[in-house]
């Protein structure tokens, strides 16, 4: 009978949900986006509202748009799902909002800037693609670099190391082949080990 009591007891304990404060879960805790809202863009494959800042925000519960000449600049809340068994105090659910980054895109497409390199490059017409129409000029008048720049163009371009001179990224799938280039500057440092 004790033992009855014992694991009837266990299972209220464990069956129970803990009120956390959703914004501080550590990554695995918690799912964005939340897979039952329609949160990427069919166009960008990005998160719906991503700015030039690289953050899609979230604290917002609605969706605002500003038309600014050809494009909308939306604030736009990206829903997150905390894990089973963890109710977000916000909410008083499973659900809460959370600033995500992502990769700001105007409409350059890896896979179109790399057949213009491969078949047009000679002619700088990657280039002038991107935006960078001085280089465009010294290909056309070199026929590409006399065809090692053209070389050099495609390696770069497929690495995602020359991006548009907006300073966009590329629209890939989302689910794609992103290269993520990590640079070392005065923020970033080796941190001494005990032993040095």
């Amino acid at each position: 009978m004790l033992k009855y009591i014992l694991l009837s007891a266990l299972f209220f304990i464990t069956a129970q949900t803990a009120t956390y404060d959703c914004s501080n879960l550590l990554m695995g805790q918690y799912l964005c986006p939340d897979p039952s809202k329609n949160q990427i863009d069919h166009k960008t494959q990005q998160y719906v509202g991503c700015d030039k800042s690289g953050i899609a925000k979230g604290g917002q519960p609605y969706l605002m748009c500003q038309k600014n000449f050809n494009y909308c600049q939306c604030d736009f809340t990206v829903w997150c799902i905390a894990a089973e068994g963890i109710e977000c105090d916000t909410t008083s659910n499973n659900t809460f909002t959370k600033d995500m980054p992502c990769k700001w895109t105007n409409g350059y497409h890896l896979d179109t800037v790399l057949l213009l390199s491969v078949f047009t490059g000679m002619f700088g017409m990657d280039r002038f693609y991107l935006g960078y129409y001085g280089i465009g000029l010294l290909k056309v008048s070199t026929l590409g670099g006399f065809f090692i720049g053209q070389l050099v163009d495609i390696i770069l371009i497929a690495l995602q190391i020359v991006r548009p001179a907006d300073g966009s990224y590329y629209i890939i799938p989302y689910y794609g082949a992103v290269v993520e280039i990590i640079r070392s500057d005065n923020e970033t440092y080796r941190v001494p080990k005990d032993d040095w």
